[in-house]
């Protein structure tokens, strides 16, 4: 534990490097200011007035126009998804045929093959693919490609039609679930918990922590700073660019991964307009260097703060993991001699971590959803499953032992419950019918706020029922 309390440190100042350079430096760059949580909110008017131009340009209504074609063209293909998939992929081969046989330049050549290789292979893939097509048109054709108005707190408006103050409404509902899950989870996750334990006295463990929240906080305070930068520089030196004359950073990170940044001319005028420009979540951190005019070795410095990030993540949670299973499972007698019990604990440790690891590396592998809702949604589990149990074996004494367990159990039942109801995958393999099964209008990334009730309450309950004589108070010693 010392020892990776210690990388994560060296891992953290790699992180804070990495995103505090970046952002220090555009706000330099725009304002003359390095400090930028300070200074930032100068381009809100800017980023505002932008954004209003973009609304009221007709050539941002002509995209607009061509995507929403689009997408009732996919519509169209779900009428009929056989004949539609046959049609599609003898037009794609006959495209492919007549560019080699007037020579056509590789490049051309090489996007008509991938563009066959892309179609779908049978009736349900294709029926899967153009869903999300005809959902992913529709959201770029909204006004400023589906983007809410930065200066706009929430989706929809709270003067306006019903359905928009419904939008409003959950919008901001969703916010503050989010956020309850998100603080209720870390408050709960073990593997950060533990940290504190290293420490040699309780007076280094509680400097420990403020220290930390410096950190965090200068962290966290910077990136709504980031993303106002970040737009002011898209929308103002951007948008409007001929295709020839777009930065170099967007040719290099759409050959690396197109889904991170692409780009096309949707309405044939020769000009990047902001709809037609499609950023990756990650691009937004990885490019911000060359966005403002630095290196291409400071993108690498970036790449390593996240990668920096995720392994501080990935050991702490391994070694909890590991640790954990091998004390409940009882996997060591508890009769051996104290030398023998330690040696066989961390032996058997290091099995179960490699277990642990390989297992985490095939479901990664197998990318069952984004990255982001499968982070909250470790969030919601770790808020319903631990925090319940962990504060009121705290501050109430009465709480009993058996009365934890199954309130843990509970909270983590109906949290598990409720995102395996909500997910496409699973919903496809049991054949019901698609579409959300939301409560209160509630995300699942955020199903923690019905565990989280739910394991208080049940252990409210059974430590109130719990005979007097029978029970096992959870006593914490200092």
């Amino acid at each position: 534990m010392l020892a990776i309390t210690w990388t994560q440190v060296a891992q953290y100042m790699i992180m804070l490097l990495a995103f505090l350079i970046p952002v220090s430096w555009l706000a330099y760059k725009q304002l003359g200011n390095p400090l930028a949580p300070l200074v930032y909110g100068r381009q809100l008017a800017k980023i505002e007035a932008l954004e209003q131009q973009l609304i009221d340009s007709p050539a941002e209504r002509q995209v607009a126009a061509e995507y929403l074609r689009r997408s009732r063209e996919y519509e169209a293909h779900l009428n009929n998804v056989p004949l539609a998939l046959v049609r599609e992929r003898q037009a794609a081969q006959e495209h492919l045929r007549e560019l080699r046989q007037r020579n056509a330049d590789v490049a051309s050549i090489v996007a008509a093959t991938r563009e066959v290789a892309g179609l779908p292979r049978d009736a349900a893939a294709a029926r899967e693919q153009w869903t999300r097509a005809i959902q992913e048109n529709r959201e770029r054709a909204a006004p400023l490609g589906g983007m809410p108005r930065h200066s706009q707190a929430f989706a929809g408006d709270p003067e306006g039609t019903p359905a928009e103050r419904e939008a409003f409404h959950l919008s901001r509902l969703n916010f503050l679930a989010l956020m309850f899950c998100l603080m209720a989870g870390t408050a709960g996750l073990p593997h950060l918990l533990i940290r504190y334990c290293t420490t040699p006295t309780v007076a280094d463990a509680r400097t420990s922590v403020a220290w930390s929240l410096v950190f965090i906080a200068l962290l966290y305070l910077s990136a709504p700073a980031l993303a106002v930068l970040v737009k002011f520089e898209i929308m103002n030196n951007l948008v409007g660019s001929t295709f020839g004359a777009l930065p170099t950073w967007i040719v290099q990170w759409s050959k690396v991964d197109p889904s991170l940044v692409s780009v096309s001319d949707v309405n044939g005028d020769g000009l990047l307009q902001f709809a037609e420009l499609k950023l990756g979540a990650d691009i937004v951190m990885l490019a911000t260097p060359e966005l403002g005019g630095l290196p291409y070795v400071l993108s690498g410095l970036v790449a390593a703060g996240g990668l920096a990030a995720a392994l501080s993540t990935a050991d702490g949670l391994l070694l909890t993991i590991s640790n954990a299973l091998v004390h409940d499972l009882h996997l060591f007698r508890k009769a051996a001699s104290k030398v023998a019990l330690g040696e066989r604990r961390v032996i058997l440790s290091k099995f179960v971590l490699l277990a642990v690891a390989m297992l985490a590396a095939f479901i990664a592998a197998l990318k069952p959803s984004e990255i982001l809702p499968l982070v909250s949604a470790s969030f919601s589990l770790a808020a319903s499953a631990l925090l319940p149990a962990m504060v009121l074996g705290i501050f109430w004494r009465r709480t009993t032992q058996q009365a934890a367990v199954i309130g843990m159990l509970s909270g983590l039942a109906v949290t598990v419950y409720y995102l395996l109801s909500n997910s496409a995958m699973l919903m496809l393999w049991l054949g019901w019918p698609p579409g959300p099964r939301l409560w209160y209008g509630i995300q699942p990334v955020s199903a923690g706020v019905f565990g989280v009730p739910v394991g208080f309450c049940v252990i409210w309950l059974f430590s109130i029922l719990t005979p007097r004589r029978a029970r096992q108070v959870l006593e914490v010693h200092s």
